[in-house]
């Protein structure tokens, strides 16, 4: 039986009192090879709901596009916009439905909505929990480590954003399947951003 590579990822999503901060890294491998060091893992799904990957890059991709569509055409029937919890529901019984020849991922859903800032975790086959912090990838045991360390639930989104890059930023020093550089996506109920943050300081 044929191995199924991985690439690695340092994938974090953090519940913070006024909004979510998403982040991972952009670094892609194929056994001992880098083979992209520019490759997006976090997602804006709606203006108030994203996703952060480990995972197969195509897998993960395709997921992303089908949500963006399921999205669009719930605001269409709806003349609103689908919740957090609706939308990681949705995630959820996609990858359930595939659980025999799975999508090989593991996913966050981060957001706003009227219910306030959510975090949901989903394995391969679907499995949903509410958090306040998630973590994924090759790097999840020392990002996991800081935040269990230095997370708090009152944290502010200004501060969210400092822990998150600090999170990637010495977890990816300890691990060669993840690195290069970091996407942030920062959430709050007035505006989603986007930030990148070049790595300089390995040579790469």
């Amino acid at each position: 039986m044929a191995q199924i590579i991985v690439p690695g990822a340092c994938s974090v999503a953090i519940k913070c009192k006024n909004g979510v901060v998403l982040g991972n890294d952009n670094r892609v491998i194929w056994g001992y090879t880098i083979t992209n060091k520019n490759t997006k893992k976090v997602f804006k799904l709606t203006d108030r709901i994203g996703l952060t990957a480990y995972g197969l890059v195509g897998d993960f991709q395709i997921i992303v596009k089908i949500l963006q569509a399921e999205a669009n055409l719930y605001k269409y029937r709806n003349e609103k916009e689908i919740s957090v919890r609706s939308m990681a529901k949705l995630v959820a019984n996609m990858l359930y439905q595939r659980k025999l020849f799975p999508y090989y991922v593991n996913l966050a859903i981060a957001g706003v909505d009227e219910d306030g800032p959510q975090v949901w975790t989903l394995d391969a086959i679907g499995s949903l929990m509410p958090e306040d912090f998630a973590v994924g990838g090759t790097s999840m045991t020392m990002a996991v480590s800081i935040l269990e360390s230095e997370y708090r639930k009152d944290i502010s989104v200004e501060e969210g954003i400092k822990l998150v890059e600090k999170t990637i930023r010495n977890s990816i020093k300890r691990d060669a399947m993840s690195g290069n550089g970091i996407d942030l996506l920062i959430i709050t109920k007035d505006k989603c951003e986007e930030k990148s943050i070049v790595i300089s300081e390995f040579g790469e």
